[in-house]
């Protein structure tokens, strides 16, 4: 049984981890071993602390998620756009997480595979810092998103059909432990020419249908095992802890990458790799 006091530290990695380009599976991988929490038990839990993720980006962006929704049943061709767009950009890694699902869980679930796309990631986000500045960014009524009325070049609202496709891509990478779904898309859209912080709303409306089907294939797989070997209390727990922190997260990492590059995030993903990798055994 998964207890109370490892819900809130579970919880606490995802929230963190989730929409920073540091790979939450990476963590949790790392965390679930130094807990002892493996196998079907991990895997269900993160079922319950990834909804509880989704639930913090559904109340940031609640604002964006209602223009979509207009743009389906009503005439917002802006709102429209951006959800097909995100469409597009889900259904590579979608169809490749069905292809290859077995396969990754049977032979990159550890902790050397984790450790070198680490590290791999590390040295890209950091030549990427390097010659992608942050950009000033303005913030719509005091909320983390972009401002509607910024629908110029390099805002969400001007990416193309083929552009949310090399996201989406890329996105196929994040399959594998450690890489970062967070970190693949930041990257592609930032080198696709949009601002940073652009780039990082994206992705975060991007996680919606990405980990909603991730989780709801969990879930389907492993609903018994939920019910059997998590408590009800821990479930509550790990839920409303993933939720909280990853609303902190995401704010104070939007409001971080208006300042500052992401090389910080890129030699913390090294160093990490390096100390797992000398220290754990």
């Amino acid at each position: 049984m998964i207890t109370p006091l490892q819900a809130v530290i579970l919880g606490i990695i995802e929230g963190i981890t989730e929409f920073l380009p540091i790979s939450s599976t990476g963590h949790l991988i790392l965390a679930g071993e130094w807990l002892g929490i493996q196998g079907e038990s991990a895997k269900a839990f993160e079922v319950i602390i990834q909804a509880g993720a989704l639930l913090a980006v559904l109340g940031l962006y609640r604002n964006r998620i209602w223009e979509m929704w207009r743009g389906v049943i009503a005439k917002n061709a802006a709102g429209r756009r951006l959800l097909v767009n995100l469409l597009i950009s889900f259904l590579p890694a979608a169809a490749a997480g069905l292809l290859f699902h077995g396969w990754i869980k049977e032979h990159l679930f550890h902790r050397g595979a984790v450790t070198g796309a680490l590290a791999i990631g590390g040295i890209l986000m950091i030549v990427v810092a390097r010659f992608f500045p942050p950009h000033p960014f303005d913030f719509a009524q005091g909320r983390p998103a972009l401002s509607p009325k910024k629908n110029g070049t390099g805002s969400l609202f001007s990416m193309t059909s083929s552009q949310a496709f090399l996201i989406g891509l890329a996105q196929v990478l994040s399959l594998w432990p450690g890489t970062s779904r967070a970190m693949v898309t930041l990257v592609a859209a930032i080198l696709l020419g949009f601002p940073v912080a652009a780039a990082a709303e994206y992705s975060f409306l991007l996680a919606l249908p990405t980990l909603g089907a991730a989780a709801l294939f969990d879930f389907v797989k492993n609903y018994s095992v939920l019910f059997q070997q998590i408590a009800p209390l821990s479930f509550g727990i790990g839920l409303v802890t993933s939720a909280v922190v990853a609303a902190i997260a995401i704010c104070s990492f939007v409001h971080y990458l208006t300042r500052h590059s992401l090389a910080l995030f890129g030699w913390y993903r090294i160093i990490l790799a390096v100390l797992v990798w000398s220290f754990v055994r």
